[in-house]
């Protein structure tokens, strides 16, 4: 990861004279890399999964707005509560 130049904006090109004034994210002083990186993660990371759902179920909770895939997810964890997995 680099720092873009603060002179530009994030969606310009970059030019020859722009890439020799970058600074690669490892070599920032350890506080500022804290302050830009993300941290440590609060929750352990979700697994990627391909599967197929009814389309109304699918529906159902796309029409709910974002973050419909993480109430997806709480659905399914609530459900598992009272139904172990066979």
């Amino acid at each position: 990861m680099t720092i873009a130049p603060p002179e530009r904006s994030d969606d310009a090109e970059w030019t020859a004279e722009d890439r020799l004034r970058a600074v690669p994210f490892a070599a920032l002083p350890v506080s500022l890399q804290r302050k830009l990186g993300r941290g440590p993660q609060k929750h352990p990371p979700k697994e990627r999964v391909t599967i197929r759902l009814s389309r109304d179920v699918v529906e159902s909770f796309r029409t709910t707005g974002p973050g419909w895939q993480t109430r997806l997810n709480a659905a399914l964890q609530d459900w598992l509560k009272s139904h172990p997995p066979a």
